[in-house]
């Protein structure tokens, strides 16, 4: 019985652990400011995936929590339900707190990463993500509009470095009707 425990920990730890790692060719920024990174992001683009699929005027928020982590509050609006989707979370740094990879969880115990591989280090007025697989990628910025060469960079970076650039979509930020 003991063996087959071990051997239970031991893959829910590796699946675990495979979910805060950082994909092939991709490198976590250096000299991360935390504090220069709170506060409110937009999402310009981004590769679409279920948990944020249809959603427009989509934010996140971060603040400090008490415990040295980070608040995480995501916000999007559902044209077809009409309302707003929240989604609450937290974060930790996975090494260094001035490096750019944080684990990132909005289900109990379950992290997964958050990569941040270009950043305004002098601004921070965009960012750059990824997480554990090249099928997540976000361009972040402080204003919901950005300027035409920030969006070439995004996409020849991401292209560069492997994330299917014909799936971006780029999110409306417009003021919606509610």
């Amino acid at each position: 019985m003991s063996r087959k425990k071990t051997l239970i920990t031991l893959v829910t730890t590796l699946l675990l652990a495979g979910c805060t790692g950082i994909p092939e060719n991709i490198k976590p920024i250096d000299d991360f400011q935390l504090n220069n990174y709170l506060g409110t992001w937009y999402e310009i683009a981004r590769l679409d995936h279920s948990f944020e699929q249809g959603l427009t005027n989509v934010t996140g928020q971060y603040s400090l929590r008490e415990d040295g982590g980070v608040q995480v509050v995501n916000k999007g609006f559902s044209k077809e339900d009409q309302e707003w989707k929240i989604a609450e979370g937290k974060a930790y740094f996975v090494n260094d707190p001035d490096v750019g990879h944080l684990k990132v969880s909005f289900f109990g115990p379950f992290y997964s990463s958050y990569v941040i591989f270009d950043l305004d280090t002098i601004n921070y007025h965009y960012a750059f993500i990824t997480s554990y697989s090249k099928k997540y990628l976000w361009l972040l910025a402080r204003t919901p509009k950005v300027s035409d060469e920030l969006m070439q960079q995004f996409i020849e970076t991401a292209r560069t470095k492997g994330f299917d650039t014909q799936e971006i979509i780029f999110v409306e930020q417009e003021p919606a009707d509610f």
